[in-house]
């Protein structure tokens, strides 16, 4: 199973009102596993960034003057995503920017039964505790290590939290050897250790069996061993 551990850095709360994505940093999962496989793209924006937002990612109209814009790197990114479901905390307001650039530049927009919401998971476990990702990461003992905040390193430590909130960070003991194209693993099903068909054959000879023995009655009728035998 594909996922996409996705976040985003934007200059505001409303595509509508004129906010756009500056950042986007996504990571792939294979059966709830970091691949090594990662998406990261700054974007210009095309306005200039309202203070408030900068001091959330420190992105400034300088910066980002000379990166790419979305209409250029929308293709690449609906490419890797693919049909794999996006993991993302606070999952409506990601989509609603998402889908607005993707719908301003005429490509297909993303479903939003495609996401799963990590901060839905974590008010539904943890009810009435703070949910916010550096709570998550409070609880669950994930180093942030960050003063600003970033679409990439966001979705590396989103991809810890979810994790951890799907049930611990190796939630599959399948053992499977087959490759990524082929396989589906169901997760809550963990791996284990079947009977052996027969009995191993015993380790110690005859002779090591009789001395044993000998040891065992030489300690006399209230030796323990003879109680546990």
């Amino acid at each position: 199973m594909r996922e996409i551990v996705l976040d985003t850095e934007t200059t505001g709360f409303e595509p509508a009102e004129g906010d756009r994505i500056v950042e986007i940093g996504a990571v792939e999962l294979f059966n709830h596993m970091p691949t090594g496989r990662t998406f990261h793209e700054y974007i210009n924006p095309q306005r200039t960034m309202p203070q408030a937002a900068f001091e959330v990612h420190g992105l400034g109209d300088d910066f980002l003057r000379d990166k790419p814009l979305f209409a250029e790197i929308g293709p690449k990114f609906l490419n890797f995503v693919g049909n794999a479901k996006l993991v993302i905390h606070n999952a409506a307001f990601d989509m609603k920017f998402l889908n607005a650039e993707l719908g301003w530049i005429k490509l297909p927009l993303l479903p939003m039964d495609q996401a799963i919401d990590t901060l839905m998971i974590a008010r539904k476990k943890f009810p009435g505790s703070p949910a916010s990702l550096d709570a998550l990461c409070r609880r669950f003992g994930i180093e942030t290590a960050r003063t600003l905040h970033g679409a990439l390193l966001d979705s590396q430590i989103l991809a810890e939290v979810y994790l951890e909130l799907i049930g611990g960070r190796q939630p599959d003991f399948a053992l499977s050897t087959a490759s990524s194209s082929d396989v589906s693993v169901t997760t809550n099903k963990q791996w284990r250790a079947k009977p052996r068909p027969s009995p191993l054959p015993a380790r110690i000879t005859q002779e090591e069996a009789a001395a044993h023995d000998a040891f065992i009655e030489a300690m006399g009728d209230g030796a323990l061993w003879k109680k546990l035998g």
